[in-house]
């Protein structure tokens, strides 16, 4: 019975540990070109090991309906993630969603609208 309750506690320990160090992305930078119809994104999002903890996913939505799952295996850098889409059905005054996902734990979220 000990042995039990002294592996559940450490098991409960190294879980909680392994998200310590996990966090959302801390900020997104959204431009929309309506003359390219391109959107990028640099989404910031510190990491010691980019391959180990690095922005996993980023979607992107277009008033509200998602349209693009980008799946990432690793981020570019240390510090940031660089995206770019072709949205070709966005019109001025439409919102389009950019939420990047922490491999880990957490995401952000960032709306513009687009115009002229």
């Amino acid at each position: 019975m000990r042995k039990i309750i002294l592996l559940t506690v450490s098991c409960v320990f190294i879980f909680m540990c392994s998200g310590a160090f996990a966090h959302p992305p801390t900020d997104i930078k959204v431009e929309y070109s309506l003359k390219t119809r391109i959107l990028t994104a640099i989404i910031t999002h510190p990491a010691a090991d980019p391959v180990k903890h690095h922005i996993g996913k980023v979607d992107i939505s277009l008033n509200g309906e998602e349209i693009i799952e980008h799946k990432i295996s690793k981020q570019d850098t240390n510090t940031t993630q660089f995206a770019a889409y072709m949205i070709p059905d966005a019109k001025v005054g439409d919102t389009i969603g950019v939420e990047a996902y922490c491999n880990i734990s957490g995401k952000l979220k960032k709306d513009i609208k687009v115009s002229q």
